[in-house]
């Protein structure tokens, strides 16, 4: 039985072209009842050996910053990056570890960018916007060399930090509506993502990951500010707040199925608990109301999971052509 990462050594090797993989992958699965588009499927974990390899590195990143941080934070960070770099060289580009490159990814990102902060000596918003442009620059030389998916998402989040931080050394006042600029971060990023999902509409290609962590990345830009501005989170929500929550809650799952990505309705988990929280309290249920919420939430999202494909077809068959054709394909 062969894996996707049989595939990838074969493409390397010059057995197969990349595009007659493809070419394959449509071929399989357009006999299968279930197709892949539906399942949201992405490349995660390889097997037990890509955790014991993360662990690994883990505690080798950890231990070398410990060592060095007391002596220059600055040259700790750079020491993460060149050993993030160095690590992907063989786990990455040689092994094909996926939850590994995720993870060194991360590591390499944050600290390029946390030694630019780390040389500047105290976080500001000038600090911020160089680090975000070098994170940035370090992102795009990581993508050309190892090529992998979540890359994308964690250019355009330092890209986000880069522009909240302008803004705010341009007018120092925009601190107090800080939830506009990253809701609009949010949507740009939601944006990308639709572009990658447009172009791999039955989600056999790598198109189809990158896109996924893109939204992973929208969705709490977006839902963040929305419930924030409902004072959801700082215990003061206006009386019909609830009731804004659960219609906001309905949109994002219609969304969510409309595109077939459960990232927003994932994000908008803990509003939306809060929110029957406090419905349940107002009928006098006050010791059980967490309980009960719960398992109605609960409930609800094992029953979607369920009617999925259902749900998603009557959805997006009332939907106009135009719009048909850039969302992933209905059984």
């Amino acid at each position: 039985m062969y894996t996707d990462k049989d595939l990838d050594i074969a493409v390397e090797k010059g057995i197969f072209s990349q595009h007659s993989i493809t070419a394959f992958k449509l071929s399989i699965n357009k006999g299968k009842v279930d197709s892949l588009a539906d399942e949201e499927n992405f490349r995660f974990i390889g097997g037990f050996n890509d955790i014991f390899v993360v662990i690994a590195c883990l505690l080798t990143l950890m231990s070398s910053t410990w060592v060095t941080y007391r002596v220059n934070p600055a040259m700790s960070m750079v020491l993460v990056s060149v050993l993030s770099w160095g690590l992907a060289e063989f786990f990455v580009l040689k092994r094909k570890l996926a939850l590994t490159a995720i993870i060194l990814l991360l590591s390499f990102i944050s600290g390029t960018f946390g030694a630019v902060v780390a040389m500047y000596g105290t976080p500001s918003e000038y600090s911020l916007m160089s680090a975000a442009v070098i994170a940035t620059l370090a992102a795009w030389l990581h993508w050309k060399r190892f090529n992998v998916p979540i890359t994308i998402a964690a250019g355009v989040l330092v890209c986000v930090i880069f522009a909240v931080n302008l803004l705010i050394s341009i007018a120092p006042s925009i601190k107090e509506v800080l939830v506009y600029p990253v809701f609009i971060g949010g949507l740009v990023s939601f944006l990308i993502a639709m572009r990658w999902d447009s172009a791999d509409r039955q989600r056999v290609t790598q198109q189809s990951d990158i896109a996924f962590w893109l939204h992973l990345l929208a969705a709490p830009l977006i839902v963040h500010p929305i419930f924030s501005e409902l004072g959801i989170l700082d215990n003061h929500p206006a009386p019909y707040s609830p009731w804004v929550v659960i219609a906001l809650y309905l949109m994002l799952t219609s969304l969510s199925l409309a595109i077939d990505r459960r990232a927003f309705m994932v994000s908008s988990l803990v509003y939306i608990l809060f929110a029957l929280t406090n419905m349940l309290k107002a009928t006098g249920m006050a010791n059980n109301s967490f309980a009960f919420a719960g398992v109605l939430i609960g409930a609800s999202l094992l029953l979607l999971s369920g009617f999925w494909h259902t749900a998603r077809y009557h959805l997006v068959s009332r939907l106009p052509p135009a719009i048909q054709s850039k969302l992933p394909f209905v059984r």
